[in-house]
């Protein structure tokens, strides 16, 4: 397959760059592995925000009973959170396609490694580009510190079966900070 421009990573900065370069009138390959958006949408700012949100309900109830407001007791479920985290991911996943879909771009599903200059390989599948723009962002990363394996990184902590009742956060990142 011959583009104009090949993407490697589908996070915001590699979405935004295809998305213009086909509005541009080029032809565009976008290659991702995992779900359109990055890290931001999937595993940082937005499922963090809703949590961070969702925490502070709890303190709302309660002043809101100083201001003559009356209700039964509020109770509080883990799977239903997680749920709607997973829809507004889903979501935001979906305009990023439609947005790419819009400006002509071709996603392909999968892990780019770069054979030359000018040629991507996903899979089976190469990829001929004049222009190769590798947007792959980075990733969390468990510490390598004694004990380390029993702990979490934050791209878990979205995943959990349960909301543990308790935690200890390593790392000073607006995650980790926001999440503590």
């Amino acid at each position: 397959m011959k583009y104009d421009l090949c993407v490697v990573g589908g996070g915001p900065g590699g979405v935004r760059a295809a998305r213009l370069a086909g509005q541009a009138g080029l032809k565009v390959a976008l290659v991702e592995r995992a779900a359109l958006g990055g890290t931001c949408v999937n595993l940082g700012c937005v499922p963090k925000k809703l949590f961070v949100y969702a925490s502070h309900y709890a303190e709302d109830f309660v002043d809101a009973r100083a201001y003559g407001w009356s209700f039964s007791q509020p109770t509080f479920d883990w799977k239903t959170l997680r749920s709607a985290k997973d829809a507004a991911i889903e979501r935001l996943n979906g305009v990023y396609a439609r947005l790419l879909a819009e400006a002509g771009c071709h996603v392909i599903k999968g892990t780019a490694r770069l054979s030359t200059p000018r040629e991507v390989v996903v899979g089976d599948e190469r990829i001929h580009a004049r222009h190769v723009l590798i947007a792959t962002g980075g990733q969390a990363l468990r510490p390598d510190i004694p004990g380390a394996g029993h702990g979490l990184i934050s791209d878990d902590i979205f995943h959990l079966d349960a909301l543990p009742a308790r935690a200890a956060v390593v790392g000073g990142g607006y995650t980790a900070i926001e999440m503590a």
